[in-house]
């Protein structure tokens, strides 16, 4: 049996690169790993806040890999400064948890974290109301409380300030988190 032309071939790999770059696209460069912002609001009232909500959420589901006590391979390829162990940390990178973990209206993001054990869909939305509530101020995660000043954080957040490494310190040098 005769092969066939090698036009044949290259017609056929062609159109395979134009296929998978497609499908590469799909969904945009805005998001190439998450599904978008949810479009989660705060409820009024709101009864989520770091102490009774997003410290455990991130606790159960996030520092095994976004913690600045994570390093190297056992990061399973989380950014390095991605880390979550701290409300300032949350708050830096709010709208990226939104994208890859939370749920709401216009998305249910599910891609984080990519092993077992994963959020329910319920807790993914209540950490979109969480986000919405609690990093929706420019306070740079100082309070962790929706700018209110009761932060639910551990330690002294008054005079705070964000180290750059994730921690909040406050005026007297003990970490607020």
């Amino acid at each position: 049996m005769k092969d066939p032309p090698l036009r044949n071939h290259l017609g056929f790999w062609a159109f395979a690169v134009v296929i998978l770059a497609g499908a590469g696209a799909c969904g945009g460069d805005d998001h190439p790993h998450g599904g978008g912002a949810t479009g989660a609001v705060c409820p009024s009232p709101n009864t989520l806040t770091y102490a009774t909500f997003g410290e455990s959420f991130m606790t159960r589901y996030c520092v095994r890999c976004h913690s600045t006590a994570v390093m190297g391979d056992a990061r399973q390829g989380a950014p390095a400064d991605h880390n979550f162990n701290t409300f300032a940390g949350v708050h830096r990178f709010a709208d990226h948890i939104d994208e890859h973990a939370a749920a709401g209206p216009n998305a249910v993001n599910s891609d984080m974290p990519p092993s077992d054990p994963k959020p329910t869909e319920e807790e993914r939305r209540q950490l979109g109301q969480w986000l919405a509530c609690e990093t929706s101020t420019d306070d740079g995660g100082a309070t962790g409380d929706s700018g209110t000043g009761d932060s639910g954080m551990r330690g002294d957040t008054g005079g705070a300030q964000d180290t750059g490494r994730g921690e909040i310190v406050s005026g007297d040098g003990r970490s607020g988190g």
